[in-house]
């Protein structure tokens, strides 16, 4: 019969459990976690189903059908700017729960504008909620995860994302399908409305939740709640572990100085262009694009609106299959090899199906290559560069230097989104290239993504938090 003792928070647990934590427990708290980020997929995929009748409905030119899909990435970047110096003040928990309001009254609102600037104005409160998630879910899970599988859980919120992205895909499929036995009109005048609305369930599951996980224990030492966030550890990582790990985090904060400016000192100054650099290359490799305006790139190729739907939900399966995969993978090889091999799976890809448009090509075989291209981005830089972000920053301000990181990321996503119809449908460029020209730009940052992992990229797998920090000092 295994030796027994009491943790510190007065529950009986066997000696491995104080050694090694309770697993169950941090991948509890996770999941509930990563329901920020099914909520990000889910709000940003929504658009791919509406926008479609959304252009029709209210006769919007190719200029403004970018800002209806792309509107609610404003809300993105003032989300992810407020929500990293609002967490240090609060804690990352109660973030997450004002993210959740925000989250369900946008769905409602989404569901109900008369006109499109009211469906704009929700769309940027629920971005607020969308930035804000980005960065305090995987922010909160590295937090509170033990360094053995760390990269392992903040990826759940990757797989979250991609899952909340997949959902929505059957979701908007089976409202079309739905509304085409109702009349041709139904799907313009309420299915996109239905779209919309049905994001506020998992928002209110996300509200109730989140009243059962704790606050980030680093959050609660830097605030003098230490016996709380001793607790805490005990429970996550071990009565035998929690001790050192609050000495490490105590350590870390009598050393350093509370101002964002110590990140653009020279000792930190080469985290924040690697994180900006990773945060603009996970957008402009075009995944967004994909993503939001699937439906209209098959329909681009000579498919029906159903048709196109379909492959779309075939899209989110290959994302959630692949994102498996980065789980499996990223604390076994390593975050710089996933990086590498995806981002030159995503050139190839992009590439070829550049040539498709361009000599106007169809069939099953470009549907394959979509689907490499996003399998490629679901192991690599869609889970791998949220994971290098949680891990590279001082743990003290990490909040607003994250914050940095992910404003940054959403600029471009906006830009891409914004950008791409621009693109696709300028008419000389069509002229000259048939819908290849965006394909072929976003291949060129492939190559760049893959240079500047080689030169620049840290290898922080089975690192801690503190461990990482360190290693930055020193060199």
């Amino acid at each position: 019969m295994p030796l027994k003792e009491f943790n510190a928070v007065g529950k009986l647990e066997t000696r491995e459990a104080s050694t090694r934590g309770n697993g169950a427990y941090v991948l509890f708290v996770s999941l509930v976690a990563t329901l920020g980020g099914l909520l990000f997929g889910y709000d940003t995929a929504v658009i791919s189903g509406a926008i479609g009748y959304m252009e029709i409905f209210f006769h919007l030119t190719p200029a403004m059908v970018g800002w209806a899909a792309s509107s609610a990435l404003i809300g993105c970047i003032l989300g992810a700017a407020c929500a990293g110096t609002l967490s240090d003040r609060i804690g990352r928990k109660k973030v997450l729960l004002i993210a959740a309001v925000f989250f369900f009254i946008s769905a409602v609102g989404s569901a109900i504008p008369r006109n499109l600037t009211e469906f704009v104005l929700y769309r940027i409160l629920g971005g607020l909620a969308v930035g804000a998630a980005s960065m305090m879910s995987p922010l909160y899970i590295a937090e509170i995860s033990p360094a053995r599988f760390r990269g392992r859980m903040v990826s759940l919120n990757q797989l979250a994302i991609v899952s909340g992205m997949l959902v929505v895909y059957f979701v908007n499929y089976f409202i079309e399908r739905y509304g085409a036995t109702l009349g041709e009109d139904w799907n313009l005048l309420h299915g996109w409305r239905w779209m919309f609305g049905s994001e506020a369930l998992p928002a209110f599951l996300l509200f109730v939740l989140m009243f059962c996980v704790p606050e980030s224990p680093r959050w609660l030492v830097k605030n003098q709640c230490e016996e709380k966030a001793r607790a805490i550890l005990c429970r996550v990582s071990g009565l035998a572990n929690a001790d050192a790990e609050l000495a490490a985090i105590r350590e870390n904060l009598e050393r350093e100085s509370a101002s964002i400016l110590q990140l653009f000192q020279p000792g930190y100054r080469i985290l924040l262009m690697i994180g900006v650099m990773l945060a603009v290359l996970q957008q402009v490799t075009g995944i967004n694009a994909i993503l939001y305006y699937a439906p209209e790139i098959f329909k681009d190729l000579g498919f029906a609106m159903d048709a196109a739907l379909l492959q779309t939900v075939a899209i989110g399966a290959v994302n959630v299959l692949f994102t498996f995969v980065a789980i499996w993978s990223i604390d076994r090889f390593g975050r710089k090899p996933l990086m590498i091999c995806g981002a030159t799976g995503m050139g190839v890809s992009l590439l070829v199906l550049g040539f498709a448009f361009c000599f106007q090509r169809s069939g099953a075989w470009v549907l394959l290559f979509i689907l490499g291209y996003i399998a490629c981005f679901a192991m690599s830089l869609g889970p791998v560069v949220w994971v290098i972000l949680s891990e590279i920053f001082p743990m003290r301000i990490r909040g607003r230097a994250m914050a940095i990181s992910t404003v940054i990321l959403w600029v471009s996503c906006y830009l891409v989104s914004q950008t791409f119809p621009m693109m696709n449908d300028h008419p000389t460029l069509v002229r000259l290239f048939h819908h290849a020209f965006p394909f072929w730009v976003y291949s060129v940052f492939c190559v760049i993504t893959i240079l500047v992992t080689i030169f620049f990229v840290p290898e922080t797998k089975g690192r801690s938090l503190e461990e990482i920090e360190r290693m930055w000092m020193k060199s």
